[in-house]
């Protein structure tokens, strides 16, 4: 099975009144998504590591830049 972002939901359209199941799987996530995703504070480490998987995956190379202001010396 591949693997999940977020779980899935139930969307009812209002106009036709039938449900479409929205599947989130990280395959199918924006290269933008999934680098806000990395950068947010409010994700889970295990979510945060499928994203930097999945931009390996793709051929991304990632660089990591620490800020000078938040570093305390």
């Amino acid at each position: 099975m591949p693997i999940k972002f977020k779980p899935s939901a139930t969307v009812r359209d209002r106009q036709t009144k039938q449900l479409k199941t929205e599947h989130y799987y990280i395959k199918c996530m924006s290269k933008q998504a999934l680098f806000d995703a990395i950068n947010e504070g409010k994700v889970k480490p295990k979510v945060r590591r499928k994203c930097i998987v999945e931009l390996e995956r793709r051929g991304v190379k990632i660089v990591w830049k620490t800020d000078p202001e938040t570093l305390i010396v």
